[in-house]
C-alpha cells in the first residue's frame, strides 16, 4: 500500500463510515461546501459565507500533490482541485470523468 496504508481503514467505520457521513449528511461542512460551489457560486463567495472549515479547500493541492509524487491516480482529487482552484465547471468535470478511458481499480502502487 501506498505511504503504509491499511486497506482496511477504508473499509472500516474510520473510512467508509466517516465517507458515507461526509457525503450524505446536511450537517457536513465539506458537503455543504460542495453544494455551494455546485449550484454556481464561486470558491471565494463560498468561502467569505461560510462560517466553518472546510479542510478540502486549503488541503486539496497538496493531497494532490503527494499522490502524484508517490504515482497515484486520483481523478476525483484533480478535478475538485480545478474546479475550486482553476475554473473548471462540474459539467466540465463530469465529461472528463465520462470520456476516461476504464482500468481495474487497485489498491496501493
Amino acid at each position: 500500500m501506498t505511504l503504509g496504508a491499511d486497506e482496511h481503514t477504508l473499509s472500516g467505520l474510520a473510512g467508509m463510515g466517516d465517507l458515507v457521513a461526509t457525503c450524505s449528511s446536511p450537517l457536513s461542512r465539506n458537503r455543504t461546501f460542495g453544494e455551494k460551489l455546485g449550484a454556481g457560486k464561486t470558491l471565494e463567495q463560498v468561502v467569505a459565507e461560510t462560517r466553518q472549515t472546510a479542510e478540502g479547500v486549503k488541503s486539496s493541492e497538496s493531497i494532490l500533490e503527494l499522490g502524484w509524487r508517490h504515482g497515484v491516480d486520483m481523478p476525483i482529487t484533480e478535478a475538485v482541485v480545478k474546479m475550486m482552484h482553476h475554473d473548471l465547471s462540474p459539467a466540465q468535470a463530469l465529461a472528463a470523468f465520462m470520456a476516461r478511458s476504464t482500468k481495474p481499480e487497485r489498491y496501493g502502487v
